[in-house]
């Protein structure tokens, strides 16, 4: 099972980082969290780490009425919330790949009739975003 969608955008890094964000909002999620992995491995394990890894940041994006009905379905959801969604180097200075967690692998570790439902939502949402990043400019 795949765990994630995933797109490859003709975009810099830092433009696609922003466009993502701006995707997600557009489709209710606020970002939560934003986890810069680059630095962390440069602050933690050195400078050729972070290097060798290259720009890469995990956005915990949530959208407030879809984690209210999932938490009041099953309160135990919280461990697998927010949605991450990674934004990382391609492989050349001018491609951005960025992947969101498929929310279906909430529906696999639960099997609740109610958060199936929040993870169709989220992953129509989710899906959404993606699809409009390949025509940012």
């Amino acid at each position: 099972m795949s765990y994630t969608h995933t797109v490859t955008v003709d975009l810099p890094y830092t433009a696609a980082v922003e466009r993502t964000k701006a995707a997600l909002s557009e489709q209710g999620f606020g970002i939560l969290s934003e986890i810069d992995v680059r630095a962390t491995f440069e602050n933690k394990l050195g400078a050729d780490a972070g290097e060798e890894l290259g720009d890469y940041v995990i956005l915990g994006a949530c959208n407030p009425a879809l984690a209210q009905r999932g938490l009041a379905a099953e309160p135990d959801l919280g461990a697998l919330l927010p949605c991450n969604v990674v934004v990382r180097r391609g492989a050349t200075s001018s491609t951005t790949v960025v992947q969101a967690i498929d929310p279906q692998t909430m529906v696999e570790l639960s099997g609740s009739d109610a958060v199936r439902d929040v993870a169709n939502d989220a992953d129509t949402r989710l899906r959404a975003a993606l699809a409009q990043l390949p025509a940012a400019n």
